[in-house]
């Protein structure tokens, strides 16, 4: 789960770091206020969406007076800003963050998130603050400085002062930089995280670090720890599809293909969507309904796939351990009743009960397509997507 800019700003406030005073607006009128409660100008207004790339994209302006914030605004709120990180697609910009002006000498990077090939959380810096990290890591891979962090142990001292050495700090600054780091470390932790960003932070010419960007992800397994967080969850910035699939717990990203998946556990979600891209396909979707999905969840499934207008075929894989092929025959037999199948559906199920499930497809009537294998499965669904 991501959370707004401001929304990060607050947790880490929270935990005493050095963030810009600010306030978030829904419309025009709170935007001003915000701009008059600051009392100075310029001030900064951002566009809250759940991308990076704003500023480039047009969404971080500054403004100088009252009139140029009621301008400034009416422009962005209800505009889609469209960035590098968003697709041609956009993201809607329903709310802004108000935010007083910085003196800017230099800028930094600093994150912390899971190294999966170590499965440690590694934090990394940088002192190309400012720029897209992926950016920095095509054109100079060595400007980025990581240090793994054993879970045991935690983030020490002596390693946030090393790193904040390397970065060049101005000494003064060292102990507060290394400060920063350990406080990172500790959100990460105490709330589950599952990244959190700052970029950039901030050098200002009166010689004080200030955390000018702030981004915080959050490892959707472990909200129910923390239902301040959940509250924090705009469905705006997610597809309608994506929020109608959390209503039926159902682990379901649209994609930009047109071959939707259906397929239960994750690792064979990801090896069907790579068999349809070796196929010459693209995915519409991931879409894990679970090995304990019953019949109402997977017709909800089947009926969300089936809503997105780019599907040109279905591919579902199943493969019957603790979800039986007669449960997934059941499931796409009642959502046949209340959905209107327009598309070629080829369907691959092995494993418990799989002769019953066929023969229940077989014995409903509906126009299916049938693969013994999930190879023979992705080349049909492509065929029939392209024809």
């Amino acid at each position: 789960m991501k959370v707004h800019e401001h929304q990060a700003k607050e947790i880490f406030a929270k935990y005493g770091l050095p963030v810009p005073r600010g306030y978030p607006a829904f419309n025009v009128k709170e935007a001003v206020e915000a701009a008059e409660e600051l009392g100075s100008f310029p001030v900064v207004i951002k566009a809250q969406v759940h991308a990076g790339g704003r500023g480039k994209a047009g969404g971080v302006k500054l403004a100088k007076n009252i009139e140029e914030v009621q301008q400034i605004a009416s422009e962005l709120l209800g505009k889609i800003l469209v960035t590098f990180q968003t697709g041609p697609e956009g993201k809607p910009v329903s709310r802004l963050y108000i935010e007083e002006g910085t003196n800017i000498d230099k800028e930094y990077y600093v994150a912390i998130t899971l190294d999966r090939s170590k499965s440690k959380p590694v934090i990394m810096v940088s002192a190309a603050g400012g720029m897209e990290i992926e950016e920095v890591a095509a054109q100079n891979p060595d400007a980025i400085i990581t240090q793994v962090i054993e879970p045991f142990i935690g983030l020490r001292s002596y390693q946030a002062r090393e790193l904040a050495l390397k970065l060049g700090l101005p000494k003064n600054l060292i102990n507060k930089a290394a400060s920063i780091f350990q406080t990172l470390y500790k959100i990460y932790i105490e709330l589950d995280a599952s990244m959190v960003e700052i970029n950039p932070l901030v050098l200002t010419k009166e010689g004080n670090l200030v955390i000018l960007d702030a981004k915080v992800d959050f490892d959707d397994n472990a909200l129910f720890r923390h239902p301040e967080i959940m509250e924090m969850d705009d469905p705006t910035q997610i597809s309608p599809l994506e929020v109608e699939a959390k209503k039926y717990n159902l682990n379901y990203i649209k994609l930009d293909g047109n071959i939707a998946c259906m397929v239960n556990g994750a690792g064979l979600a990801m090896s069907t969507m790579d068999t349809i891209k070796l196929a010459g396909g693209e995915p519409a979707n991931f879409l894990d309904v679970g090995g304990s999905a019953n019949a109402t969840q997977i017709a909800n499934a089947f009926r969300i796939i089936l809503s997105d207008p780019n599907v040109k075929a279905v591919f579902i894989n199943i493969f019957g351990g603790i979800l039986r092929c007669d449960r997934l025959a059941e499931g796409i037999i009642t959502a046949a009743k209340e959905v209107s199948i327009n598309v070629p559906v080829v369907v691959r199920m092995e494993g418990t009960n799989v002769e019953l499930g066929k023969k229940m497809l077989e014995e409903s009537g509906l126009n299916l397509i049938t693969a013994d294998t999930m190879w023979e499965g992705a080349k049909k669904a492509v065929e029939l997507a392209n024809k």
